[in-house]
């Protein structure tokens, strides 16, 4: 995602609003520019001309006949948000209020839940909860779906409509019915909000010579973060430090931008990421600067079903690259561009603008990242029942514009054992405890395969 200035409303709306009682009172309430008669004729133009006609009149109706009094603004921005969100699971419009919590949350704090969202056949989905928040510590799942709020439905309700009713005070109390999967009936979830400031980066040496980086989400101090933390890594563990992993599990996304420069911390020259515009003057490419802080050391990225955006980006970057060996299980899929496009005293608009692409040329749209070594995080890991990927989505963008081939290149670089990785963990290990890396089979595979990684390849410089 990035944020950019710029009208686009009025562009949509040019094409001109019926002459009549109704839509006189749109043109002068919302500034909507009307086109002669005769111009809106002119071929295509004419049933643009007669549905605005119909939208006006229906707004009109409206206004005169339910069977409440309406506020003319939410009836405006209701329309607004269903154009948008009517186009893709992604794409939607922030009122003033939600664009400022927007705003907020990617500078690293908001309050709340600790829960990244989507929309999806009138639910509520949860991409992943955040590491260190109310809802992680509840135990809701990457997959789960939202039923309802405090006893309401979810059904009826925008994206931005929920997540404000999941937001709150401090100390507030919330309860969420979710549907899961293997769970008969739906489970009733008791939260206390807090003041969610997302510490985006952990970090830790393992085993005394590897680096373990873990990036929750890409906010405005990713790569700062990330850069601090290797530094200190590095210097805690002297000239002994062999290898990084870099754990991008559950990781949603966020700023376009952020995924590029952290990718750039570990490639020296070449391609990161591009992306394709309906007009081919808005499509953009980002190259690495050089100078990557990482030094060459062997690089492990772990990724699942909950890495998504940004998480992506980087890890086809790497993938491509033969920076790094990726590891866990196919990605979340989401390899669309949303611009944030500011509208003047009315909040923004959250627009697909663009698909990306790994350096390959691969659009990981639908299909996610398919990893180097494919290995699950519990013996229970199965094919779901409900959405739990991008392609699952209504109305998902379709996979278009890549290269024929959508895997990456083949790789020559692996080192033997990734051929005796199991894929699943055996029977008798032990439930995973976030407070005992020893019980994460994925990072137990990963370090393995690090530390099988010829040392001499990508020694530090």
């Amino acid at each position: 995602m990035k944020l950019r200035t710029g009208l686009l409303l009025g562009a949509a709306f040019g094409a001109g609003v019926a002459i009549g009682p109704a839509s006189d009172f749109v043109a002068q309430q919302f500034g909507f520019q009307f086109l002669p008669d005769a111009l809106a004729q002119d071929g295509g133009r004419a049933e643009t001309y007669r549905l605005l006609t119909l939208f006006g009149d229906v707004f009109e109706r409206v206004r005169a006949e339910y069977v409440e009094p309406v506020n003319d603004r939410d009836l405006i921005e209701n329309a607004i948000n269903g154009m948008l969100t009517g186009l893709d699971p992604h794409s939607n419009y922030m009122n003033a209020k939600s664009f400022r919590d927007m705003q907020v949350q990617t500078r690293g704090e908001f309050g709340g839940l600790g829960i990244e969202v989507t929309q999806d056949n009138g639910f509520i989905k949860v991409i992943s909860p955040i590491d260190d928040t109310p809802a992680s510590r509840a135990g809701i799942k990457s997959g789960d779906l939202i039923l309802a709020l405090d006893g309401q439905t979810v059904q009826g309700l925008s994206l931005n409509e929920a997540v404000d009713k999941m937001r709150g005070p401090p100390n507030s109390k919330i309860k969420l019915t979710i549907r899961r999967e293997g769970q008969d009936a739906p489970l009733d979830v008791a939260l206390t909000r807090e003041v969610i400031h997302i510490q985006v980066i952990k970090s830790r040496l393992e085993g005394g010579d590897i680096a373990y980086i873990r990036v929750t989400s890409f906010n405005e101090q990713t790569d700062s973060g990330l850069r601090k933390a290797l530094a200190a890594l590095k210097q805690q563990a002297g000239d002994k430090l062999r290898g990084i992993i870099l754990d991008l599990r559950n990781n949603p996304g966020g700023l376009l931008d952020q995924a590029v420069a952290v990718s750039d911390d570990f490639i020296e020259q070449g391609e990161i990421v591009s992306t394709r515009a309906r007009h081919a003057e808005d499509s953009q490419r980002w190259n690495s600067k050089g100078g990557e802080v990482a030094g060459g050391l062997p690089v492990v990225v772990l990724i699942n079903g909950g890495s998504a955006s940004a998480s992506e980006i980087v890890a086809g970057a790497l993938q491509d690259h033969q920076r790094a060996i990726v590891l866990g299980t196919r990605s979340f899929g989401k390899g669309s561009v949303q611009t944030v496009i500011p509208l003047p005293g009315n909040g923004a608009m959250r627009l697909t603008t663009a698909r990306y692409y790994t350096p390959s040329g691969r659009s990981i749209q639908g299909l996610g990242i398919t990893p180097d070594v494919e290995v699950a995080e519990t013996r229970e890991d199965k094919p779901h029942f409900l959405p739990d990927r991008e392609a699952d989505l209504n109305r998902a963008l379709s996979n278009s514009g890549g290269t024929a081939q959508n895997t990456a290149p083949p790789r020559t670089d692996l080192p033997a054992i990734v051929h005796d990785v199991p894929k699943l963990p055996p029977e008798n290990w032990p439930a995973y405890d976030p407070t005992k890396p020893e019980t994460d089979f994925q990072l137990q595979q990963g370090l393995a395969v690090l530390r099988a990684m010829p040392a001499g390849k990508h020694a530090a410089r």
